[in-house]
């Protein structure tokens, strides 16, 4: 589910504001374990490298620098999307990491943490595509179908920004992981995901032409790690993540992870 520097196709780390924090020595965890929770599909934030099967990504740097930072013990464990919220909730895990975004109705069962990223949706289609070429026109192709994950943010940009507001429209074909959709995307199934605009130009990259993104950025998401309300941990890697963009180190992992990075390479 960022650059800095400049916007890097439609998404950008949110430039924090100063914090007394940042001056102050961060807090010492004192090798507390902390488990985080991620769903390994949402490249190339968090995902499995079909190389090496190891998970890698964007947020587990992130991560292994906050927890070094805060001298915390960090350990994974993995669960769909739709279980995450509740599961963090209840206190099962004590973070979640999936570039969730930062929503009022969200804050009601789980405390954010403060934005380390800011996302642009953007319109992934087939190569070929001409029969719409952007959201009006793609909600006047009436046959034109989504491919979403139930309660994510793609999927809310489909019903309220794309079609007609009806959460039930069957034009929306509901999968149970991101991977999912853009594998129903290149087979023909649906005509259109919705996708940041870094984890779609990974896939744009790695297809050969065979996957294009069209039209404008279609609204703007703030990304945060969730945690169970009133969390002691909140405060902490709050610090730890303004600390981390004051030093450069979110630049370096931008750099990384979304400069130069190719789906699939």
């Amino acid at each position: 589910m960022p650059c800095r520097r400049a916007i890097l196709a439609g998404l950008t780390a949110l430039v924090l504001s100063p914090l007394a924090a940042l001056s102050a020595e961060l807090p010492d965890l004192a090798g507390k374990s902390v488990v985080v929770v991620t769903e390994n599909a949402y490249p190339p934030l968090q995902f499995v490298d079909p190389k090496t099967g190891q998970a890698i990504g964007w947020e587990y740097d992130a991560m292994a620098e906050i927890a070094k930072r805060l001298n915390f013990k960090l350990s994974y464990q993995n669960t769909s999307w739709d279980a995450m919220i509740q599961a963090v909730s209840d206190g099962q895990y004590d973070i979640g990491m999936t570039g969730i975004t930062i929503k009022d109705d969200r804050r009601e069962k789980v405390d954010f943490s403060e934005p380390y990223m800011r996302s642009q949706q953007f319109m992934l289609v087939r190569g070929d595509e001409t029969r719409f070429t952007d959201a009006k026109s793609f909600a006047a192709f009436e046959k034109g179908l989504i491919g979403a994950q139930a309660g994510t943010t793609p999927f809310y940009t489909a019903v309220y920004e794309v079609l007609d507001g009806n959460e039930a429209n069957p034009r929306i074909k509901l999968m149970e992981t991101f991977g999912a959709t853009v594998q129903a995307l290149k087979t023909g199934d649906v005509d259109l995901v919705l996708t940041d605009g870094t984890a779609g130009k990974g896939y744009v990259d790695a297809s050969n032409g065979g996957l294009k993104l069209i039209g404008g950025p279609l609204g703007i998401e703030d990304f945060g790690f969730i945690f169970k309300k009133g969390s002691e941990l909140v405060a902490p890697v709050n610090a730890a993540i303004a600390a981390l963009k004051a030093d450069g180190t979110l630049e370096a992992l931008n750099k990384k992870w979304f400069a130069d990075y190719k789906m699939g390479e």
